[in-house]
């Protein structure tokens, strides 16, 4: 066996620590950019294994720093680690005992499987020429975790510059223990949209004396989904939701104000620029028609998730060889979910790839979604991500070394 080569029944040896520590976060899941428990479960796992671990400064961040005995490039391993608002419903002992807080989107596994694979890399420290850097973030859930660890330093550890990344999202809804990833686009870009629709209230028996903002709203809906359809190809997609309409107080009055609120979803910057002119242009062009004004403000969420095509198809070929090639595949077409790894893949190539996690008993595409309540993985899908981090930083930087591999 070459030193840059891991199996998959050498990952399984780490497995059951792995669920262990899975079902622990699952069980106390914190959210936002302050996690103490999480961060003191995570600090307590890497005790022992020889590694420079930091914490951050404004943020509950864990870096944790391997280094070989030879010198060579640096790879960063990503795993997220906070938790969603939201009340669990799977009925798993283990399940969350903090009310309104739920591991929904696998950050828990996430975190289990860079500390799996952090043990199993620190054991074969002598195979490394080079560094790698694991990264446990925070507020990845719409708080900007990885930006805010890339500006206290995450990227030049002790003034050596990350060379490339590699993250892993565990996905329910695909056969367990599979990968799937694609060159370019992996992920959308997301914005939120708030747009207020300004009318002249009154009494809701005259509406021919006031100017009633309601019907313009919904007008606004309509619109901004013929826009989408109208204005931008199937190629280079947008998704544009608006997912909340306010207004009013009582039956029997015409308010001043309307609000709707959304998000979009995008793939490249041209076509999230052109949505965005796009949607304040509707927005108003319609509430004007009517005798209305639209106040219309987009706030820019994550960038587009963005792999590197090279470092992707060493990612392909690196996972065929530890899972085999008939559960590694190119994903058909980008997700227009978000990711803020996007932050980590916009400073230096890497890839994000997905992890089939379905869980056993369901067919794949019927499994609650991530988000659900009642969300849940299969914990034997662990191990194929711990082999799977564990191979792309080995053979990156062990075969690195022998081969003279990029």
């Amino acid at each position: 066996m070459r030193s840059g080569d891991v199996t998959l029944d050498e990952a399984r040896r780490y497995l059951p620590g792995a669920v262990a520590l899975r079902r622990s976060l699952h069980a106390l899941p914190e959210i936002g950019l302050h996690l103490p428990q999480t961060q003191r479960l995570i600090l307590e796992a890497l005790d022992g294994l020889g590694l420079d671990v930091r914490t951050g400064r404004r943020l509950s961040s864990v870096t944790a720093t391997l280094d070989g005995p030879r010198e060579g490039p640096v790879v960063l391993l990503r795993a997220d680690m906070d938790a969603l608002p939201l009340t669990e419903a799977t009925g798993r002992v283990f399940a969350s005992r903090v009310p309104g807080a739920m591991h929904a989107c696998g950050h828990d596994a996430h975190t289990a499987m860079l500390i799996a694979a952090a043990r199993l890399l620190a054991a074969r420290r002598d195979d490394l020429a080079g560094r790698v850097v694991f990264m446990f973030q925070p507020g990845e859930e719409g708080h900007h975790g990885a930006r805010h660890m890339i500006d206290e330093g995450l990227l030049a550890v002790d003034g050596r510059e990350v060379d490339a990344a590699f993250a892993l999202h565990v996905m329910p809804g695909l056969p367990s223990g599979s990968l799937w990833l694609r060159p370019g686009p992996q992920m959308a870009a997301s914005d939120k949209l708030r747009i207020v629709v300004r009318g002249r209230g009154g009494h809701a028996s005259s509406p021919h004396t006031a100017c009633d903002p309601v019907p313009v709203a919904c007008e606004v809906v309509l619109a901004l989904q013929t826009a989408v359809t109208r204005t931008v190809g199937v190629g280079d997609p947008a998704v544009l939701t608006v997912s909340t309409l306010s207004a009013g107080t009582l039956p029997g009055i015409i308010p001043e104000t309307a609000e709707l609120a959304g998000t979009l979803r995008t793939l490249s910057h041209e076509t999230r620029a052109q949505m965005h002119e796009t949607v304040a242009r509707v927005a108003r062009g319609v509430a004007e028609a009517h005798g209305a004004t639209a106040e219309v403000s987009i706030e820019q969420g994550y960038p587009v998730t963005r792999n590197d095509p090279a470092f992707t198809d060493f990612v392909l070929r690196t996972a065929a060889r530890v899972l085999g090639a008939e559960h590694v595949h190119v994903l058909p077409a980008p997700a227009m979910t978000a990711e803020d790894f996007s932050y980590v893949l916009d400073a230096v190539p890497g890839a994000l790839a997905f992890l089939g996690a379905c869980p056993p008993g369901l067919e794949t595409g019927h499994a609650p979604a991530l988000h659900s309540d009642r969300a849940d993985i299969d914990e034997d899908a662990l191990a194929a991500g711990i082999a799977c981090h564990a191979a792309v930083a080995l053979h990156r930087l062990g075969a690195a070394a022998e081969e003279g591999v990029s």
